[in-house]
């Protein structure tokens, strides 16, 4: 172990408590062992002493030990015995050497992160030490099992000092240990205050853009009021609607609705190009109907549209930054006489009128959830509930523009225009096909200025096919 060289690579740190155990059993083995020779050796001679010479039988592979009964008082064998204060300063020894070799095994791992060579060689030299200490331990034992009355234990020391050097190996590991654990700690506190840090400049950040956010509501928002950002909006609207139609979809097929039958009353007569694509007559159903009054200041919630003071645009703003700073179903459940509630329940019947509830609720099975109201479901709730707090966002957004956003469908009959719409099925977005009809819109088109957001309409013609 002499002439340690330092690592060319990282080390791990160690792990202290798991290291900790492993030595232990594995220190504890080899101790029991290292004296188990020596009783091994005089059995067969009846020499030894009754403290040391244990009259076990160790199991190796199922750890046990087994304890044989003490011998008879008149028993024929004859023991030689030790004199008991050189057994105890004997054992206690032993116990002050192992507590020291764990201390400076420790000393050895601990001095590996960081690397300290010096350390680590002191720590090996001490290892060495340690272990010469049982070597010699064990030949006095010898000695001693030899000739019980010889003067070889007067070098031994007493029983407290080997007292005294367990304790003082006991508390070096304990300092080890802690401080070990204060520099985890000191790591700890680094890390929280680097946080603390990080979060200042981001509070500080965000009350700065809030305030320029606030300072500018007197005129168009640049950082709201753009095309790019409408895009944006209207795509979160479109794909909530896809979801609510999805499981309002799913809610037909489990209560036994005929589908294509349904898809034909809402739009007679369409040349669907595949099976399955009568979904888009149900998207069309709640997307148009969720838009509807779109372009009027209030969704035609009633009749009088002034609901706000001053500037149209930056009422609209106003009340744009304190929805979406809020959770939508939060906000129904804290008041449900407010506008957005009035809107949620105005669409709700627009578009899932008495009987078309009565009929797809009350044949789910009984061991589900009995429906009362469109609240009773929370999956289909939730659902709805997001796709009108998306449609009431862009509702706000586009009043906020000046001019404001201006919406448009287009009516069955007129001819497809790549300008102005979009194949929902993907089929007939090339230059130079042959002219179709179109069938319904399922996704109205807006006009931003000079800037036109095409409307998704399905074809009801089999040109465009391939």
């Amino acid at each position: 172990m002499n002439g340690y060289q330092a690592p060319t690579t990282p080390i791990k740190p160690p792990q202290i408590s798991e290291m900790f155990q492993k030595f232990a059993l594995a220190f504890k083995t080899k101790t029991f062992e290292f004296f188990a020779d020596e009783e091994d050796a005089n059995h067969n001679s009846s020499d030894g002493f009754s403290l040391l010479d244990s009259t076990e039988d160790f199991i190796t592979d199922q750890k046990v030990v087994v304890i044989k009964p003490d011998p008879p008082p008149n028993s024929s064998s004859h023991h030689r015995t030790i004199d008991t204060q050189i057994a105890e300063s004997l054992i206690s020894s032993v116990f002050a050497t192992v507590s020291s070799f764990e201390a400076s095994y420790l000393q050895l791992q601990t001095s590996h992160v960081p690397f300290v060579e010096e350390s680590v060689k002191a720590a090996d030299r001490a290892l060495v030490s340690h272990l010469q200490r049982l070597s010699d331990l064990k030949r006095f034992y010898r000695e001693v099992l030899k000739n019980p009355d010889s003067e070889v234990g007067s070098g031994l020391g007493s029983f407290w000092e080997a007292q005294v050097q367990e304790n003082q190996s006991r508390l070096r590991i304990l300092g080890v240990v802690s401080n070990h654990l204060q520099e985890e700690i000191d790591e700890k506190d680094n890390q929280v205050s680097s946080l603390r840090k990080k979060l200042a400049e981001i509070q500080w950040a965000n009350t700065k853009l809030s305030k320029k956010l606030s300072g500018n509501l007197n005129s168009p928002c640049d950082l709201l009021l753009t095309v790019k950002v409408f895009h944006s909006v209207l795509h979160d609207a479109c794909r909530a609607t896809h979801k609510f139609s999805k499981i309002l979809i799913g809610l037909m097929r489990k209560a036994g609705w005929d589908l294509d039958l349904v898809a034909n009353l809402v739009y007679p007569d369409i040349d669907y190009a595949k099976e399955g694509h009568t979904r888009f007559a149900f998207l069309s159903y709640v997307c148009l109907g969720m838009f509807r009054g779109f372009d009027s200041e209030g969704f035609s919630l009633c009749d009088n549209e002034a609901l706000c003071n001053g500037n149209k645009g930056t009422c609209s703003l106003k009340q744009l930054l304190e929805h979406v700073s809020s959770n939508p179903m939060e906000l129904l459940s804290r008041d449900q006489n407010s506008e957005f509630s009035r809107f949620c329940e105005k669409k709700y019947q627009e578009l899932i009128h008495p009987t078309m509830e009565s009929s797809i609720f009350s044949n789910l099975d009984r061991n589900e959830v009995v429906l009362n109201s469109w609240r009773s479901l929370s999956i289909f709730y939730e659902s709805f509930v997001s796709m009108a707090s998306s449609i009431w966002t862009l509702h706000k957004l586009a009043l906020s523009f000046v001019p404001v956003v201006e919406i448009f469908q287009v009516e069955r009959g007129v001819d497809f225009s790549m300008v102005y719409m979009e194949d929902v099925t993907k089929r007939c977005n090339l230059p130079g096909q042959t002219k179709v009809k179109v069938g319904f819109t399922v996704v109205p088109g807006f006009k931003i200025g000079s800037t036109v957001i095409q409307c998704q309409v399905y074809l009801g013609g089999s040109q465009c096919k391939g």
